[in-house]
């Protein structure tokens, strides 16, 4: 589907010329409207949701989320869970397999914040011993098909087992599929789920409750909210977009007509002509992540213009001659991929009424320090 980008004037600043760039643009009034959006897409319930933020890595943001009535989240680092739980949250599922050192620094962190109930994923026995007499809930990871990580869901036995070893730890199972990349891809999302509720019934029948079944990232969230079953069954279902609430080319393109607008842009400076028809700007792959290919973004007021393949800080862009801008210009790049985009800043500048309001620091950026678990600062 052809990306419309919108209006460039909606995005301008009137002091960008005061500001360093590459730069992190939040537009925190159409942030709140994609949280907005996504509580529309889960049937007007907040609790449906348990967004995943390493997207936003930003405690303001979460602040947002929570004004809305969303009280639980899905994060992947110990530098997430930590900004989660000093945010406030209630209800936090660190939703990476972490072991050893890793492990402990959860339990550590579930300590220091009693208020926050913390849950990890396990996918075997060896896992579920790391937990063992601990507060930490257990969501099983079940392989979606994406074959990353968790059990495979043939492996029912397995499973069952697993759920009984944990006793009261276990609140659920956890099943991301990232590999539905299309929001029409209906019947293969729904039969994937059918496998996931066939596990779900077995373990009731055993009289092992599932409190809580989680599915879907952004492009296959919607899939979700159409397949019956997590509508009448007895556990509490949840969906896990979290690009949504600041959004990028791919899930524009994949969730057109849902009501998303791109919450975060780079601000860039064209830095030189290089030949006829080519500029290049400071925002190489260093900043505008280029792990989802080339073109890493689109140019906001310059939809045929084609970003190329960048290096560590430049931006080559291929550009109509009759439209070659001035050295020095402005530019505002909507990533192709923006949660790996907002790792590469130390701080996400606020913009409100085209001015600049604050900067924030992106707190969650990259991860803890390996020396940060106590028994090893002692």
């Amino acid at each position: 589907m052809m990306l419309v980008l919108p209006p460039l004037a909606e995005y301008q600043l009137d002091d960008a010329e005061a500001l360093l760039t590459p730069a992190l643009l939040v537009y925190p009034e159409i942030v709140d409207a994609n949280i907005a959006a996504t509580i529309r897409m889960a049937g007007d319930d907040p609790n449906r949701w348990r967004p995943h933020i390493k997207t936003v890595k930003i405690p303001a943001v979460l602040e947002l989320m929570m004004a809305h009535g969303v009280q639980q989240f899905k994060c992947s680092t110990t530098l997430e869970l930590l900004l989660a739980c000093r945010a406030g949250a209630r209800d936090v599922l660190l939703a990476f397999p972490v072991m050893g050192a890793n492990a402990m620094r959860v339990k550590e962190i579930a300590a220091e914040y009693p208020l926050t109930k913390v849950s990890a994923l396990i996918e075997d026995a060896a896992q579920a011993e790391i937990w063992r007499g601990s507060n930490i809930g257990i969501f099983i990871d079940v392989n979606s098909g994406m074959n990353r990580t968790g059990v495979d869901p043939d492996r029912l036995a397995e499973i069952a087992a697993l759920a009984v070893q944990l006793g009261q730890q276990f609140r659920g199972v956890h099943f991301y599929d990232g590999h539905i990349a299309n929001a029409h891809d209906e019947a293969i999302a729904h039969e994937g789920y059918d496998r996931l509720t066939t596990i779900v019934r077995s373990l009731e029948e055993m009289g092992v409750p599932v409190r809580e079944v989680i599915t879907s990232g952004t492009p296959a969230a919607p899939l979700a909210m159409t397949y019956a079953a997590f509508r009448t069954g007895k556990f509490e279902h949840r969906i896990s977009p979290g690009t949504v609430v600041f959004n990028d080319v791919k899930s524009l393109e994949q969730l057109a007509g849902f009501g998303y607008q791109p919450a975060v842009l780079v601000l860039a400076t064209v830095v030189s002509h290089p030949k006829p028809g080519i500029i290049t700007c400071d925002a190489g792959h260093k900043s505008v992540s280029a792990d989802a290919g080339v073109p890493t973004c689109a140019v906001l007021g310059h939809p045929n213009w084609k970003p190329l393949k960048p290096s560590e800080e430049h931006l080559p862009i291929e550009v109509p001659e009759a439209e070659v801008p001035k050295l020095g210009e402005k530019l505002y790049l909507l990533p192709r991929h923006v949660c790996p985009t907002v790792n590469n800043f130390d701080e996400a500048i606020f913009v409100v009424n085209r001015h600049v309001q604050k900067a924030i620091p992106v707190s969650a950026r990259g991860h803890e320090s390996p020396l940060t678990l106590a028994t090893v600062r002692r």
